[in-house]
């Protein structure tokens, strides 16, 4: 259930002109790693990549579990406030990571109805 709703959330970004635009530009890609569950997705401005095969290395690799990645698109977790605590764990650049975050907008409205849809609760 867990690739089925990050999955689905990181379409919403694709769906939307100006975070691709901006991947593409930068070169932007990610690596999400969730734990309990298992839950890999690799996402660029070419698409999302459910799974361990990924299309090339991912300029950013995000680790977390499922609790904090949910806790986060609630809106109840501050991204800063992970990095700083390590309940995100980040392979590559932070301040390519705090520059994504205000891309990732479109994602954040739309996650409530997603995880609602899917039976996850708040």
């Amino acid at each position: 259930m867990a690739s089925e709703v990050f999955g689905r959330l990181f379409g919403v970004l694709l769906e939307d002109e100006q975070f691709v635009e901006k991947a593409r530009k930068e070169a932007l890609s990610v690596q999400l790693v969730h734990s309990k569950p298992d839950c890999r997705i690799f996402v660029s401005s070419e698409g999302v990549v459910l799974g361990d095969d990924v299309p090339f290395k991912a300029a950013i690799t995000l680790k977390m579990s499922c609790d904090t990645a949910h806790a986060l698109w609630s809106g109840r977790l501050l991204v800063p406030a992970a990095i700083a605590t390590g309940k995100v764990r980040i392979r590559g650049r932070i301040a390519k990571v705090l520059e994504l975050v205000p891309m990732l907008q479109p994602a954040f409205d739309s996650y409530p109805t997603i995880a609602a849809e899917a039976g996850v609760g708040a």
